[in-house]
């Protein structure tokens, strides 16, 4: 049986001043919602649109787990691990 893939994401706003953390086990809908104002709330009221970061997981368990490790961050170790692998914070959208 195979497992179904689970999602942790770092989303930001077009200036890269705020963030969003979240976790699904479908990026590409779940994306998709935040960008077309479908989810109401934190990320349209401030215009969170970009995917800058995302990991995969092949048991919800441990997505849940590193979500919530990533939102007990600091800000700045947030950017230091977006900027790691996505230097530019570039819409990583189209790769999903």
């Amino acid at each position: 049986m195979k497992e179904k893939s689970s999602y942790v994401y770092i989303m930001a706003n077009p200036t890269n001043t705020v963030t969003y953390i979240g976790v699904t086990s479908d990026l590409q809908r779940r994306i998709w919602e935040h960008q077309t104002k479908q989810a109401k709330g934190f990320t349209s009221k401030y215009n969170i649109t970009k995917l800058v970061h995302y990991e995969c997981f092949g048991d919800i368990r441990y997505a849940i787990e590193r979500e919530k490790e990533l939102k007990g961050w600091r800000r700045e170790k947030k950017v230091a691990l977006v900027a790691s692998m996505n230097h530019d914070w570039h819409d990583l959208t189209a790769l999903i």
